[in-house]
This record gives C-alpha cells, sequence and structure tokens, in this order.
C-alpha cells in the first residue's frame, strides 16, 4: 500500500513539474545568464543586462521588468535554460509568466516564461532564498 502511494505521489510530481514547465517537453535550444540590479523595497526598479548562449555562439541582450525580492539595492544573477528558439533575433521580445512559480531544491526559485514568438525560458535565481518576480507587463529582452 505504501509503494502504491509513493509511486503515485512521484506521478503526480513529473506531471506538475511538465505542467509548470512547457519548455522541458523540447530540446534546449541555449542557455542565459543574467544579472540583474534592483532598487528599493516593493518599488519594483530593476535593469539587467545578460548573455545567450546558442549554438556555440554568444550575444549580449539587455533586461527590464524582471524583479528580485531585494531590499536597498542589490545585485543578483539568473540563470537558464532556453526552448522553442529557431533563430536568436526571436529571443528578444516581452515575456510573460507561464504557470506557475516553482521552488527548486537548496531553496532556489525558478520561473517559467514565454515571448510572443513562442520562445520559452526557465529561469533560476543562484542565489538561496531570492525570489524571482515578473512585473505586472511581463518582462522585456533587448538584444544589444
Amino acid at each position: 500500500m505504501r509503494a502504491s502511494r509513493v509511486i503515485l505521489a512521484l506521478s503526480m510530481a513529473v506531471l506538475l513539474l511538465l505542467a509548470v514547465s512547457p519548455g522541458q517537453a523540447q530540446e534546449a535550444r541555449g542557455t542565459v545568464s543574467i544579472d540583474l540590479t534592483g532598487v528599493g523595497v516593493g518599488l519594483g526598479v530593476s535593469w539587467g543586462s545578460g548573455t545567450l548562449r546558442y549554438e556555440g555562439k554568444t550575444y549580449p541582450f539587455s533586461i527590464q521588468g524582471l524583479q528580485v525580492g531585494n531590499v536597498g539595492i542589490s545585485t543578483q544573477r539568473a540563470v537558464g535554460t532556453v526552448y522553442y528558439l529557431h533563430n536568436p533575433a526571436d529571443f528578444a521580445g516581452t515575456y510573460a509568466a507561464v504557470g506557475a512559480g516553482m521552488a527548486v531544491a537548496g531553496g532556489m526559485s525558478g520561473l517559467t516564461m514565454q515571448n510572443q514568438k513562442g520562445v520559452v525560458i526557465d529561469l533560476y535565481a543562484v542565489q538561496q532564498g531570492v525570489q524571482l518576480n515578473i512585473g505586472p507587463q511581463g518582462f522585456t529582452i533587448d538584444m544589444r
């Protein structure tokens, strides 16, 4: 009886993970790393820069609207996996949350976002205990 409960619980966890992270159903197309700077408690002012690694090349970008749970002035790093990307130009755009936020082992938090071109990013805060949040209008990535 206990073994069947464990199997059922594991099956439900896998289904939930797939529902929350639609990008994982497809092969990863690239990776991102982002450095964010935020100012103030509850102000939601943040900016940053990052790099997209896609097919052996590195593409720099700027980002606005992604928030980290911060007090005062803080700098945070986030990393992620990119899915459904077929052209680096499609990476730019406005991203909105897909599903709910994720809690990851070790106290990290994560988000799954998608832009208007169908590109999906699974993004994770590197520092333990840091929450990633998206502003009401999403966040915007501009290629440099």
